[in-house]
């Protein structure tokens, strides 16, 4: 696991990268034969994310001493949600109604008690495993995977703080969190793929949703031009501009917070999400391209700026990809079996809850990537299934940082109680 990786040079992983996605996107067009059956069984999008996540798995690349994620999701990410929010039919965003913040806390009460319940569950098999005292014991652990699950980063680095898990086996828990959110979103970018069947299985009502799809695509249709190399020099420069104001905001933003406001700046305080640079830059980011929206520059998705930031978004599906490694998935199986169990929670109860209200798969996947991966991931499962569906994502998100603290120090104590049980 220590190994030196082939690759080290992050110029050379890029271009494996790159050279991924357009194998998967040259294979995914190809009309007939081998990969056209392929890809009817497993979607491209499953492919852009697999492809590095077998990179890293055997070697060739480790995403541990890359710095290609972070630059995704810093600037990229930021001008992915601004081209993709340009055409934005904000008005048919709310008339989507109420179905996606009923499946987001859904998917938040999931984690709430799956934690617990995985605990019960796992104890009658291995009390071992979820036992522990003092520092060392599994649910304060637990209680760091609650936050990056229901929040992100920052909710997790709080419960750390809050709940004092031993440093020395902290390590453990960032691993159970990263390979069951990632076998997750396989799962969920895998149904993507499949989201018709499942529709007509939950008996959804996704009129509101292709409407919104519809609006955007007939506008593009409408102002639809062969770009001229002025046009794509300003759709770059709309997006970068863009990103620089959002980390310029956020840096401001996060520092002021943080030094006005001593809840903020306090790691143990529900309220210190909000002093998050990420969390700002991505809520500005979303902003500008709202604002953008209602101005000419709209008239820039003819051109292609939605197709650019979808370049981004692939691009940053590539990045995470390579967070998975197949190698570690049995590295630790008790802690894996937990995270797995309450996973399966979170799942099982989305499902319920989806087919009781009859709410489309998009709002079931979207609801789910807002609490487990947060910002980074919940606008490139929405944007899956349509650009115009971006700033769901982002909006979702943005709750999952509001309610993330909160929520997972509920659920820590319900897995201290069940740990004790």
């Amino acid at each position: 696991m220590n190994s030196t990786p082939v690759f080290t040079d992050d110029t050379i992983v890029f271009g494996l990268l790159m050279l991924a996605l357009g194998f998967v996107f040259y294979t995914s067009s190809r009309p007939t034969g081998f990969w056209n059956k392929f890809y009817k069984i497993v979607p491209s999008l499953l492919m852009c994310y697999l492809v590095p996540a077998i990179f890293n798995s055997l070697g060739l690349i480790d995403y541990r001493i890359s710095n290609l994620y972070y630059m995704s999701s810093r600037y990229l990410l930021p001008a992915a949600l601004v081209l993709m929010t340009l055409s934005i039919d904000l008005k048919a965003v709310f008339n989507l109604g109420p179905k996606a913040l009923i499946m987001f806390f859904t998917g938040t009460l999931g984690i709430i008690i799956g934690g617990p319940l995985a605990i019960l569950l796992i104890s009658i098999v291995s009390p071992d495993t979820v036992g522990g005292a003092g520092f060392d014991a599994i649910w304060r652990g637990l209680a760091t995977i609650a936050g990056s699950w229901i929040g992100g980063g920052a909710n997790q680095a709080a419960m750390l703080e809050i709940f004092h898990f031993n440093n020395e086996k902290y390590g453990a828990m960032v691993l159970v969190d990263i390979v069951v959110a990632n076998l997750w979103m396989a799962v969920i970018l895998f149904g993507i793929g499949k989201n018709k069947q499942i529709d007509r299985w939950l008996k959804a009502d996704d009129s509101a949703i292709e409407e919104l799809k519809n609006k955007v695509m007939a506008f593009s249709a409408k102002v639809t031009r062969t770009p001229s190399l002025t046009d794509l020099m300003i759709i770059l420069a709309i997006a970068f501009t863009a990103v620089g104001i959002a980390h310029w905001g956020a840096n401001e933003i996060s520092a002021f917070l943080t030094s006005t406001f001593e809840a903020v700046n306090d790691k143990k305080n529900a309220l210190s999400s909000f002093g998050s640079q990420f969390f700002w830059m991505i809520t500005i980011a979303t902003a500008i391209g709202i604002v953008l929206s209602f101005t000419k520059a709209k008239n820039y998705e003819g051109a292609g700026a939605g197709k650019i930031g979808s370049v981004c978004i692939y691009i940053l599906v590539a990045t995470i990809g390579m967070k998975m490694d197949l190698r570690t998935v049995f590295d630790n199986p008790g802690l894996l079996a937990i995270g797995l169990v309450w996973m399966t929670i979170h799942a099982g109860l989305l499902i319920l809850v989806a087919k009781w209200i009859k709410a489309p798969y998009f709002f079931l996947a979207v609801g789910s990537q807002a609490n487990v991966g947060g910002a980074a991931s919940a606008p490139v499962v929405a944007a899956a299934f349509h650009p115009s569906l971006t700033t769901v994502g982002v909006l979702l998100a943005v709750f999952g940082y509001a309610v993330g603290t909160y929520g997972a120090m509920l659920c820590a104590w319900l897995m201290e109680i069940a740990s004790t049980v």
